[in-house]
C-alpha cells in the first residue's frame, strides 16, 4: 500500500469516526432525554440540545480533519483547497452556531464568562 492509499484509508477511518460520534452522541443524548422526561426532570430539553449539539461539534471537527487530510496529502490541486476552504468555511460556521447554540456565547466570549464568578453575575443585593 502506498502513501497515497494509506493516507485516503485514514481520511475515510477519520470520517467513519466523525459520523459514528454524531449517530452515537444523538442516541446517547436521546436516551438521557427519553430516561430525564420519564423522571420529569427539570431542563431535560435544554440538556438534550447540549447534549445533541456537542456530539455534532466533535463530529463535524473530525469530518473537517478527514477532508483536510484527504484534499492536502492526495490532490493538492488549487481547485481541490478552493472546495476545501469553502467546506472549512461552512463547517466552522456550523461549529460558531453550535456552541452559541450549547453555551449561550460566542466561542471568544467563553473565557470572560467563565472566568466571571457566580456572585457577579448574580444582582447585587438591596
Amino acid at each position: 500500500m502506498g502513501f497515497n492509499e494509506t493516507i485516503d484509508v485514514a481520511g475515510k477511518c477519520i470520517e467513519v469516526a466523525g459520523a459514528g460520534v454524531m449517530v452515537v452522541g444523538a442516541l446517547g443524548a436521546a436516551l438521557v432525554a427519553l430516561r430525564g422526561l420519564r423522571r420529569r426532570e427539570p431542563d431535560t430539553y435544554r440538556r438534550f440540545r447540549q447534549q445533541l449539539g456537542r456530539s455534532i461539534l466533535l463530529g463535524l471537527e473530525l469530518l473537517v480533519a478527514a477532508d483536510i487530510i484527504r484534499t492536502v496529502a492526495i490532490t493538492p490541486t488549487l481547485e481541490s483547497v478552493g472546495v476545501l476552504a469553502g467546506i472549512v468555511v461552512i463547517r466552522t460556521f456550523l461549529s460558531f452556531s453550535l456552541e452559541l447554540e450549547i453555551t449561550g456565547a460566542w466561542p471568544w466570549q467563553a473565557h470572560a464568562l467563565s472566568s466571571r464568578s457566580p456572585r457577579s453575575r448574580s444582582r447585587p443585593d438591596p
